[in-house]
């Protein structure tokens, strides 16, 4: 056979069948940046609340598409960061609506062996009976920034980066937090790290 016999349009893995295999899209540079910023934190925010790798590699793609869908749009409109977490965050529920189940960190092993640390991180002590579903009934952005320091492990400058917020204000809504859910457990207030002054 001469390379003139070659068909370039026919992959080596479909036997032959003429089937016509397309170069994948040319992507918008800002959004191939986006991409490669973002997957990786994408991933591991819907495997959390998943379970699954598989599953959450399905729910990213969807996620993906639909952010490049309205690229344009969204770049547009600003707030880039929380606009995306938005979708993530719908996607992601949305599907476990879909499969009628909680997320992944109340019922699977993995993360109850982050208990303890998760514990400590957020200074309750007794006992940490419903703490997840206390998690789950905190306010978005509490329940966010909670979700990401605590159990994800990302810095507070990340979290600030990916919600579009200042430091500051990602510090708040941990705080505002920790708050509601100690109150939600039942648990008794931290010692006091205010020094009184002498005489008063």
């Amino acid at each position: 056979m001469s390379d003139g016999d070659v068909d370039t349009d026919v992959s080596p893995q479909d036997g032959g069948h003429g089937e016509i295999v397309h170069e994948p899209p040319d992507l918008p540079l800002d959004y191939e940046a986006f991409y490669l910023g973002h997957q990786e934190f994408f991933h591991g925010f819907a495997e959390i609340h998943l379970g699954s790798r598989r599953v959450a590699e399905q729910v990213v793609h969807e996620v993906l598409l639909e952010i490049l869908g309205g690229w344009n749009q969204l770049l547009q409109e600003g707030d880039l960061e929380q606009q995306t977490l938005a979708v993530l965050h719908r996607r992601v529920f949305d599907r476990l609506r879909r499969d009628g189940r909680p997320p992944a960190f109340v019922i699977n092993g993995p993360i109850a062996k982050n208990l303890h640390a998760v514990r400590n991180q957020l200074e309750l002590t007794g006992s940490t009976g419903g703490l997840y579903e206390a998690i789950l009934e905190l306010p978005s952005r509490q329940f966010t920034v909670v979700v990401l320091r605590h159990l994800l492990g990302y810095k507070t400058s990340q979290i600030a980066r990916y919600m579009g917020l200042d430091v500051r204000t990602v510090d708040y809504h941990g705080r505002k937090g920790k708050e509601r859910l100690r109150v939600q457990l039942k648990l008794p207030a931290a010692p006091s790290k205010r020094k009184t002054k002498k005489g008063s």
